[in-house]
This record gives structure tokens, C-alpha cells and sequence, in this order.
């Protein structure tokens, strides 16, 4: 990666701005790369805050909030203690840049903490925790849940116009990895949560003689007699052995 401190593009030539702009689009076909060979949503968070605080000019310290209904807002994959504790109070108070960047708007910059009037008991205690500048990109939207790109800086006007231009390009390449990622791990809890019961089916086909239709049953009766998920009941019967919640009557299955 090439440093971020290289001059502004008004003090370079048109061929230092063309080297420039090959190097970012090498940089960010590389980010793609990387990205793909994840199919953990949580690894490839983790790469996403690591491009972006190596790429984009300004940042310091990054993470990515996934907001539930709308206000409980929550860190994932922070670079360290500060991200963390922002998103705490964004969800204490119900309001800040990465809420306002979810549902309104695409970007949002806070350019100075200690004079920002939009979420003034928010800025005040981001301030005091020695937040200089601020700069959200939305991710995706899905109803009321969403996720956003935070970065931090402890410097007041921290970015540009050049930071929201490539911060936008990583937030692009973050939100179609992050859905292919969650499409792909969705897809293998699905499977293993099939075979587990499938498993435990088997077992009671096996020991009571019964048909798989039968076997189905009497799961889906120890999960209502105990208030215990179906998936759960099918774990506990093919670790050890035990289906709970079942009478002796219960295990006549018609």
C-alpha cells in the first residue's frame, strides 16, 4: 500500500495524478482480491476496516456498525477501544453520523466534534473522547437493520473530498463482499443445521423402529414440551444420546 500523506492532487502533475489514480485502482483491485478469498462475514470485515484505514487519506481508526431497529447500534471488527465505545453511545442516545448514514443519507462527515450541532449530546461526548473528525458510509440497508463503514480521526478536518472519493469505493467493494460472505455462511448453518437434525432423526429411526416422518414428530414434540428450538433439541440427542421433554407417551408416535 502507498502512504496516504502524498500530496493533494492540485500540487501534482497530470502525470503524477495518473500514476496516482493506477496506483488507488491497483490498490482496490487488490482490496476485490481479498475480499473474495473470505467466506467469513467477520474476516472480511476485518480486511474492509484494514483498507480502509490504510487507503483513505485521514482515517486513524476504523470499524463497521450493524444497527438493529433502527437505534441499537453495535461494533464489529473495531481496529480498537474507541469505535467500540462510540457505537455505545450512538446507541444510548439514538443518534450520531453512522444512524444518519444508514437511513438518510449515503455519507456523512463531521468535519469538527467539538462545534457539530447535529447531534450535539453525541458530538460532545465523542469530543471528550478525543474524536476530532468523523466520516460514515452506508453499507446496506435491509428494513430496519443496517451497516455502515465509521471512521476516526483525532485531527479537526481530517478529510476531504478525497477521502469521501475513495472511502466510497471501499464502502462499495465492503457492501457486495459483506452480502456474498453472509448469503455464503447463511448457507452453511443451513446445511450443518439440516444434517444435525437429520442426524438425530436417524437415531430415533434407528432405536424405535419408526418411519423419518415419525422421527420428525417426536423432535418437533420434545421442542414444544420444553420451549427449546427444534435444532437445539436435535444437537443435545445427537451428542449424547438424550432427547429431553419426552414422556413414554410421547414416544408412541402414531
Amino acid at each position: 500500500m502507498v502512504a496516504k500523506d502524498v500530496p493533494g492532487s492540485d500540487s501534482l502533475s497530470s502525470h503524477d495524478q495518473k500514476l496516482e489514480r493506477d496506483e488507488l485502482a491497483w490498490q482496490l483491485t487488490d482490496l476485490a482480491r481479498d475480499l473474495q478469498r473470505h467466506s467469513s462475514p467477520d474476516e472480511v470485515l476485518r480486511s474492509v476496516v484494514d483498507a480502509a484505514i490504510q487507503l483513505i487519506p485521514g482515517v486513524e481508526e476504523g470499524s463497521i456498525s450493524v444497527v438493529l431497529g433502527r437505534k441499537n447500534a453495535s461494533s464489529r471488527a473495531p481496529s480498537g477501544a474507541l469505535p467500540s465505545q462510540v457505537d455505545d453511545i450512538q446507541t444510548e442516545l439514538g443518534e450520531g453520523p453512522c444512524l444518519k448514514a444508514a437511513y438518510q443519507e449515503r455519507i456523512v462527515r463531521v468535519s469538527n466534534m467539538t462545534t457539530e450541532q447535529r447531534w450535539p449530546r453525541f458530538a460532545q461526548r465523542a469530543a471528550e473522547l478525543g474524536v476530532g473528525s468523523m466520516l460514515a458510509f452506508q453499507l446496506y440497508v435491509d428494513n430496519d437493520n443496517m451497516g455502515a463503514l465509521n471512521l476516526y480521526s483525532s485531527s479537526v478536518d481530517a478529510f476531504g473530498h478525497e477521502s469521501e472519493e475513495i472511502g466510497r469505493l471501499v464502502a462499495g467493494h465492503a457492501a457486495v463482499a459483506f452480502a456474498e460472505a453472509e448469503e455464503t455462511s447463511n448457507l452453511q448453518l443451513a446445511i450443518s443445521s439440516r444434517d444435525r437434525i437429520g442426524q438425530a432423526k436417524g437415531i430415533l429411526m434407528e432405536r424405535y423402529k419408526i418411519t423419518e416422518q415419525q422421527a420428525f414428530l417426536m423432535l418437533a414434540r420434545a421442542s414444544q414440551n420444553t420451549n427449546i428450538k427444534l435444532l437445539r433439541i436435535a444437537e443435545q440427542l445427537a451428542d449424547t444420546g438424550e432427547i429431553p421433554g419426552l414422556s413414554g407417551d410421547d414416544k408412541a408416535v402414531p
